[in-house]
């Protein structure tokens, strides 16, 4: 971890599965699936994905008896294709009958997710998450405590906000209601105490839409307790706003130290991969220098200088082929998520830039001489022309990642 970085809030180390959570574990991508899960086939294709494209934990949703029952098949299907990322449960309502009534996905589970807000009311609440506590006990599963804004608990809240009108100088709304959440994960994580759960099986989380709401709840949150926390903007939104929202938020409080684990909440475009989520993921890890997934590629902006698109063509097939290379290079290298790969667009930057990264490419900009020099580790080792430049430096690339990484035994 870079020294800009703080240290880690948690004490705490929660395993899920072979995936640690917390202390000085690397802080772990997770994500949650969009599918049916009664649709065993179509949710196992897209926890799969998921998995392939680094999502280190998956999230399903149990919600009916037949979901419920549907887990062991998915379990065992992925099992199968040789993918073992451990799946946790989301549970909302009626989770203490579904794990009980069925034992075999509870036992296949490795955690689950309780929304406090979301288990029952007053007396039959506090027996419903007993039941789920004791459940997760019987099978030594782990439990994130997850209290969302949309679904906080509006007797705790009302409670509160009749508190503090009988204050002399009452606090605003908007305080309270963060106060309420963090209560709320708290109060619940200490009752799962009281019921057996130990401190290390308990994970917290407190999600908000909102960018500085999410900053000022988990800085509070993290100063009162050493709880393994999951991190996210809950209902970040679409495209470039829910990047933009998730990666402001994160990014803040992952700098504090803040964060063991991490989800993007974006809603997909019609059509669009679920996958995105988990790139963004990555991608906020990887460019803070927390994590690295897979080769960072620097690539030219364009300006008046580079009016061809050839640069900006080749930086985009450069960026797909590092991608669908990783799952093979994982596989057989050791450090090849570290390199660096720059495609510059022309004189000024290109050679500079170029000779900072692991392999460059210099492409010329308009009106310069028709030639692309490449760098290797500072030095330059060959000169790119024709229309073969893209096929020509992908096996460069290649060539360096096989002579550079020692390649993993076993």
């Amino acid at each position: 971890m870079s020294l800009l970085h703080a240290e880690r809030h948690t004490t705490q180390q929660v395993r899920v599965g072979g995936v640690v959570i917390g202390s000085r574990a690397p802080i772990v991508v997770q994500s949650m699936t969009n599918t049916d899960t009664e649709d065993i086939t179509t949710t196992t294709k897209q926890v799969y994905e998921l998995a392939q494209a680094g999502s280190e934990l998956v999230r399903i949703t149990v919600n009916t008896s037949a979901a419920a029952a549907a887990v062991p098949h998915i379990r065992r299907r992925l099992d199968a294709l040789g993918c073992t990322v451990p799946l946790i449960g989301d549970f909302h309502y009626n989770g203490h009958r579904l794990l009980t009534e069925y034992p075999e996905c509870a036992q296949t589970l490795a955690k689950y997710r309780i929304n406090p807000g979301n288990v029952g009311k007053n007396r039959k609440g506090e027996d419903q998450f007993a039941i789920m506590i004791g459940v997760a006990r019987k099978y030594d599963k782990p439990v994130r405590i997850g209290v969302n804004w949309g679904s906080l608990d509006q007797d705790l809240v009302v409670g509160m906000m009749d508190e503090n009108a009988k204050l002399t100088q009452p606090k605003e709304a908007g305080e309270i209601t963060r106060e309420a959440l963090i209560i709320s994960a708290l109060q619940s994580a200490q009752r799962a105490e009281e019921l057996g759960l130990a401190r290390d099986r308990i994970v917290l989380s407190c999600k908000v839409s909102d960018v500085q709401d999410l900053i000022a709840v988990y800085r509070e949150l993290s100063r009162r307790c050493d709880y393994a926390l999951h991190l996210g903007l809950t209902e970040a939104g679409m495209g470039s706003k829910g990047i933009v929202a998730s990666t402001a938020a994160m990014a803040v409080l992952l700098q504090q130290g803040i964060g063991d684990t991490i989800r993007v909440s974006l809603t997909p475009a019609p059509g669009g991969a679920r996958t995105e989520e988990v790139l963004v993921a990555q991608e906020i890890l990887q460019t803070m220098g927390l994590r690295a997934f897979a080769p960072m590629v620097t690539a030219c902006p364009g300006c008046g200088r580079t009016t061809s698109t050839v640069f900006q063509e080749l930086a985009q097939s450069i960026q797909v082929y590092l991608r669908a290379q990783m799952p093979l290079w994982r596989g057989q290298y050791n450090g090849v998520e570290d390199m660096t790969v720059a495609v510059m667009g022309c004189i000024v930057n290109g050679p500079g830039e170029s000779k900072l990264a692991n392999i460059g490419i210099s492409l010329p900009g308009t009106g310069e001489t028709p030639s692309a020099p490449v760098y290797v580790d500072g030095e330059k080792t060959v000169t790119l022309r024709g229309d073969n430049i893209a096929q020509e430096f992908q096996q460069i690339v290649d060539n360096y990642v096989a002579s550079t990484y020692a390649k993993k035994t076993g």
